[in-house]
């Protein structure tokens, strides 16, 4: 089969769910660094300090998957984070090599104040939506995110 037979095959990007949804990811992230550059916040540091408000305690590894980067670069984050007085950590492991981490009291007005411009992010990218239409398109990307995980305890009907 050649080439110019095989068109069909293509990914249309102009109908491209896939791409459509990096588009989105793109604006998002875009939208989200201009939000938290006043705060001198990137988007892991604001996700670190969102996770950690929201499940105290979480290990460095934890961290790391929730924000989507290494656990090396989790711990330097968290390093800096410690020194600048944002987050504490246990002086000695809870078990085996764990350092559950917590906010301090400043690192939970900072991520008040950066909490509160992701929203206006959030709102913004969903203006167009009602509450049937966020939760519907919550339950679509969930379902999507489950499918490419081959994970069926999720799914966008649920």
């Amino acid at each position: 089969m050649r080439q110019d037979d095989r068109h069909d095959e293509r990914i249309d990007l102009d109908s491209s769910v896939g791409y459509v949804l990096k588009e989105a990811a793109s604006a998002l992230r875009a939208a989200m660094e201009d939000a938290l550059r006043p705060f001198g916040m990137t988007i892991t540091h604001y996700s670190c300090l969102e996770l950690l408000a929201q499940r105290p305690g979480m290990s460095n590894s934890e961290l790391a998957r929730g924000t989507f980067v290494t656990r090396q670069s989790m711990n330097t984050l968290l390093q800096q984070l410690e020194r600048d007085g944002v987050v504490e950590r246990a002086a000695t492991p809870i078990a085996g090599k764990v350092l559950p981490t917590r906010l301090t009291a400043a690192g939970r007005r900072q991520r008040e104040r950066a909490s509160a411009a992701v929203r206006e992010v959030e709102l913004r990218m969903t203006r167009d939506l009602d509450e049937t239409g966020r939760a519907a398109a919550f339950r679509l990307l969930r379902g999507m995110v489950a499918a490419l995980r081959d994970d069926p305890s999720t799914d966008a009907t649920g």
